[in-house]
């Protein structure tokens, strides 16, 4: 099979019309699907959360000529190919070293079982309510955890979500918990926690204001890392396209989280 095969087992996964229709309706914007192809049949597969040198180095050690990632490779518009830039740098080995990329951004965040499912299922939540909600899927949940207090609450995250970086910003004991995978905290956010009565807020890249926002809303504030937010879910990802792809796969970690 070659890259065009294979990105139609994967988008079968997590089709990229979710994504499609999440920008549609949110005003988002995203550059999924097979961004580089070389044209060569698949030996092997790395799966990256980013396009990354340790990725890279990766696939040239196992004779992989296809990465997937869930951070587009391609994100901003490129007028220009030069190797003194280092986003750009990487494709061009890419493409020198005969390897294909697929990315799986927005439809992998939010479909069904996807990464801000799976960031619920990180903290044993369940899903009562979505904030924007798709024909299948959505992103941001907000779920109901049994009572507990909150350095319990975050000792278990921190713990299955394999992070130490984790800063926290309250001390109201937890049931209710609005999470958001990735950089997905905002004001808007924030009020759909607060309007949903919850008692914590979980998400990564916090801006100071936002931290303060949710303090004074009351609300506890629970800052992982992107890379931590986002790595659980991806892993889950990768176990199910081992099953349905025909080729072996391999996982690269970053050491981010």
């Amino acid at each position: 099979m070659d890259a065009v095969e294979i990105y139609r087992i994967v988008d079968g996964l997590v089709p990229k019309a979710i994504s499609d229709e999440y920008c549609a309706v949110y005003g988002a914007y995203d550059n999924s699907g097979l961004l580089l192809n070389v044209g060569r049949e698949v030996k092997a597969i790395v799966f990256s959360l980013d396009l990354s040198k340790g990725a890279i180095a990766l696939a040239k050690e196992k004779g992989a000529n296809l990465i997937v990632t869930h951070h587009p490779a391609i994100y901003g518009k490129l007028s220009s190919l030069s190797v003194e830039q280092p986003v750009e740098r990487k494709l061009l080995e890419c493409a020198r070293e005969e390897i294909s990329v697929i990315s799986m951004h927005l439809n992998l965040d939010c479909a069904e079982g996807g990464i801000d499912d799976s960031l619920v299922d990180a903290f044993g939540g369940k899903t009562l309510r979505v904030m924007e909600k798709l024909t299948k899927g959505g992103y941001g949940k907000l779920s109901a955890v049994e009572k507990q207090p909150f350095e319990a609450f975050v000792r278990s995250l921190n713990a299955t979500l394999e992070t130490d970086r984790t800063v926290t910003y309250g001390k109201r004991d937890v049931s209710l918990v609005a999470s958001f995978c990735g950089a997905g905290v905002s004001e808007g956010a924030l009020s759909f926690a607060k309007e949903n009565g919850a008692d914590t807020v979980l998400s990564s890249d916090w801006k100071h204001h936002l931290i303060a926002l949710c303090q004074d809303y009351g609300m506890n504030a629970v800052c992982i890392t992107h890379y931590a937010s986002e790595s659980y879910g991806f892993r889950k990802f990768v176990n199910k396209c081992q099953a349905a792809l025909p080729a072996p796969c391999f996982l690269h970690e970053d050491g981010l989280k």
